[in-house]
């Protein structure tokens, strides 16, 4: 991956808090003209350190808003266990994350849900039916205190 300078950080730390800036305000903002900010931005999600650009959309109008985590155990976690779950759980719309973990249990599932309903049918009709599953937990979030996607940026390159 490549260095990043000052600039490209503030370029990151800028579209981070409003990727829908025009190039002329993204470069006003980090000291560039619009040609160079262009290139750095084309440059930076090139080498995929800039992902993506998303809109944040309130889950209560997407029918979406009950919020679950779910720690999973599995009986092995030999590679083909590992990939056939891996496969399982991805194309199912309402899995939003699933992190493998080390500890107390193999994997972390963020689901959002319609209802209580909705979730009983992923929980029964999806992990449940996977054979490799030993067990899970399910904790309901009651509050979300605080969420973001946006990631600390340092305000210098990291020295060598």
């Amino acid at each position: 991956m490549a260095e990043l300078d000052s600039i490209d950080l503030s370029i990151l730390s800028q579209l981070q808090q409003d990727a829908r800036l025009s190039i002329t305000d993204l470069s006003r903002r980090v000291n560039l003209s619009a040609t160079p900010c262009t290139l750095r931005m084309r440059r930076l999600e090139r080498e995929r350190i800039v992902l993506g650009y998303h809109a944040r959309v309130a889950p209560a109008a997407l029918q979406a808003a009950l919020l679950v985590f779910v720690t999973v155990k599995l009986k092995a976690t030999d590679e083909a266990t590992l990939a056939a779950f891996n496969a399982a759980v991805k194309p199912v719309r309402q899995i939003l994350e699933c992190h493998m973990t080390g500890g107390g249990f193999d994997y972390l599932l963020k689901i959002r849900v319609r209802d209580m309903s909705e979730y009983r049918e992923i929980l029964s009709g999806v992990i449940g039916q996977l054979p490799m599953v030993e067990s899970t937990h399910t904790y309901f979030v009651m509050e979300e205190v605080k969420e973001t996607s946006v990631l600390p940026v340092p305000s210098r390159p990291r020295e060598a």
